[in-house]
């Protein structure tokens, strides 16, 4: 007998500038254990995110993301992870976080 798993569904804000820091946001989102699967536009700074929220807590990814250099509308960034990233990831720390969806022009 499968026991049926809801997602919860979540979108946060998340700083960052490129392709590449869409790889890396992905990548630690993804890497929580519980997450099913971690969306981040570079457009609109925001990551969807669905997880099994009876492994983990929404927090866990905030940290996970902010672990890899990236300021979640949460948490601040690792510094120390901050320094190690690419020129081009290297983004503007007052930068908004645009959790509205609409792209800026």
């Amino acid at each position: 007998v499968s026991k049926e798993i809801t997602m919860a569904n979540i979108s946060f804000g998340v700083r960052g500038n490129c392709g590449m820091c869409k790889t890396t946001i992905e990548k630690a989102a993804n890497a929580v254990e519980g997450v099913g699967n971690a969306t981040w536009y570079v457009d609109k700074k925001k990551i969807d995110v669905s997880f099994d929220d009876t492994k983990i807590n929404a927090i866990a990814i905030h940290n996970a993301i902010a672990a890899s250099g990236y300021d979640t509308e949460k948490v601040a960034r690792s510094t120390d992870a901050y320094k190690y990233l690419p020129s081009c990831c290297k983004y503007e720390h007052d930068m908004e976080m645009n959790q509205a969806g609409e792209s800026k022009e």
